[in-house]
């Protein structure tokens, strides 16, 4: 009998396609209703209500409440970085959903991911830090260093605060668009809530897309360039 981690049941509940596309309207990092989550899934409320009970069995989904109505989130961060690998694994042996539109050049421009930056910007931030030495990358494991503590507190992040989370401070994410990594963790997060705060981007509506304005674009590329 195997021993060790029981990847079979996550597996199941994944696989389910109504789940998945639960699952995939997610990852954006917004809790929805289960009415939201049944049209998304294109069930009827009571199915999709099987299903929302199901994802929270298996610790994928998270639930509060608030008034009369019920919302669902995903879990925690590392369901998100699941999610994201799976879309990154599948697009790697061409299991593409063939959607395309206006949309899809902005969303592999700059998009949100659980609640960090994704697409060709977040992977660009990252090949920034790290050829900079702000991060060291030793195959998957991510460490900001004195110098990028020292430059992102110029920037007016709380490196402390975040340091005290109980999530990791860098992790990385692979990118399902760019097949690269990009910078996920309490670091990723905050820089993410960095730019919107300050105006430089905000979220399109309904939306995983992170649009930034030209002169908050003009502001990225400087703080983050890429060596010749």
């Amino acid at each position: 009998m195997a021993e060790g981690p029981d990847i079979s049941r996550i597996a199941a509940l994944i696989g389910d396609p109504a789940r998945s596309n639960m699952l995939l309207a997610l990852i954006g990092g917004k809790a929805l209703t289960a009415t939201e989550l049944a049209g998304a899934a294109g069930v009827t409320l009571q199915t999709a209500s099987s299903h929302l009970s199901k994802l929270e069995e298996g610790g994928l989904l998270s639930q509060r409440k608030q008034g009369r109505h019920r919302y669902f989130a995903l879990a925690d961060s590392h369901v998100g970085a699941m999610i994201e690998s799976l879309m990154s694994f599948s697009a790697t042996r061409g299991h593409l959903r063939h959607r395309t539109g206006p949309k899809e050049p902005e969303l592999r421009k700059a998009r949100i991911c659980y609640d960090h930056l994704a697409g060709d910007f977040g992977v660009r931030m990252l090949d920034s830090l790290v050829a900079r030495g702000a991060i060291r990358a030793e195959d998957e494991a991510l460490t900001l260093t004195a110098e990028g503590d020292r430059l992102l507190r110029d920037r007016g992040l709380d490196i402390g605060s975040l340091r005290a989370k109980r999530r990791p401070l860098c992790r990385a994410c692979l990118d399902w668009s760019e097949r690269r990594t990009h910078l996920a963790g309490a670091l990723g997060a905050a820089l993410l809530s960095h730019f919107l705060d300050a105006g430089l981007a905000r979220r399109v509506e309904e939306s995983r897309i992170i649009r930034f304005s030209r002169d908050g674009e003009r502001q990225f590329l400087m703080l983050f360039p890429l060596p010749d």
